[in-house]
């Protein structure tokens, strides 16, 4: 026998508020999806963000990078309203998320990491009462995204895997096609299809001029979806921009093939070289390539071989370390 919802949300009929001054709707004054100034979080003696300043505007596909205690989850408990900012502000869709959380959630959805749900409810009543809930859903999307990510709604949620939880998530929440997706590790425990048909979906998002906002440690998904990035370290952000603009945050890596074994080089400042081969040598360079190039004249080389760094290679500069398979030892 199905569940029974609560008789609120069997009442509250799917639709869809339309954005008002009082909602929060956006104003010419304030067009910013998410906009913080100095937003600061302590916990006691623990300061979990210091003074945060964020601007995203609509339509954009934000990466929010960090290592566990960055303060990433912190930032997303204050948009959401569910925590008191110790100092600064935040205005999410126009409106003071802990002033009025209500309004502000009108017009998003969340995904966390950790799906907690209803344990007796099938895979439909979880996905009927979230929409009831949220109080608006696309039925006919919905429906396209559970065929899109191979969801059996039939179950109960006790028989589900984590990965199948999480779909759930994902398809309420993109169903509901609010304004802004705020997603924290939104694709934990899918599979790498699964993965794919996520970031098809957040494409499509983004082509109807949703914000989304992605905290995830999975650096290829957010180098694949993002708009621009950010990079929080000890609850500061220290680095933003678009991958171009982030390329200086590491090294410049080439490779060059030698017709024999590499001559010995007097390589120029920023430049360090490692083996890569009985007949390779593969250079890091800080800056301009061109002084590594004009080194390398006349040296016997066959072939040349040059990449920007990757993301991953981007926030590992920042904390001082290097990939494995950058060819130079790790520090």
């Amino acid at each position: 026998m199905a569940a029974r919802l609560p008789e609120d949300a069997q009442r509250a009929g799917p639709r869809r508020p339309e954005p008002c001054a009082q909602d929060g709707g956006l104003t010419a004054a304030d067009d910013l999806v998410i906009h913080a100034e100095g937003l600061t979080k302590r916990y006691g003696p623990t300061l979990a963000l210091d003074g945060l300043d964020l601007a995203i505007p609509a339509g954009e596909v934000y990466g929010y990078l960090g290592p566990n205690g960055a303060g990433k989850t912190t930032t997303i408990r204050l948009l959401l309203g569910l925590h008191r900012a110790s100092a600064g502000s935040a205005r999410v869709l126009g409106v003071d998320p802990w002033a009025d959380p209500v309004a502000s959630h009108r017009r998003l959805a969340y995904v966390a990491g950790e799906p907690l749900l209803w344990p007796a409810l099938t895979g439909e009543e979880c996905l009927q009462f979230m929409a009831n809930l949220h109080g608006s859903v696309d039925g006919a999307y919905r429906s396209e995204l559970i065929e899109r990510f191979h969801f059996d709604p039939g179950k109960r949620v006790r028989d589900y895997s984590k990965g199948n939880r999480q779909k759930i998530q994902l398809i309420a929440a993109f169903g509901a096609r609010p304004d802004l997706l705020v997603l924290d590790e939104p694709t934990s425990g899918l599979d790498p299809l699964m993965e794919v048909a996520f970031r098809d979906t957040v494409g499509e998002a983004r082509g109807r001029g949703q914000t989304v906002f992605l905290s995830s440690h999975i650096l290829s998904e957010v180098e694949a979806l993002c708009d621009r990035v950010g990079i929080l370290r000890e609850g500061r952000l220290v680095e933003e921009g678009t991958l171009e603009e982030l390329r200086h945050l590491s090294r410049h890596y080439v490779e060059a093939t030698f017709s024999g074994p590499p001559p010995a080089l007097e390589l120029p400042p920023g430049v360090t070289a490692n083996p890569a081969g009985e007949t390779t040598l593969r250079f890091a360079v800080s800056g301009p390539i061109g002084s590594l190039l004009d080194a390398l004249a006349g040296a016997g080389v066959i072939a040349l071989t040059s990449r920007e760094p990757s993301l991953e290679e981007l926030f590992l500069a920042q904390y001082d370390r290097e990939p494995q398979d950058a060819g130079a030892p790790a520090r």
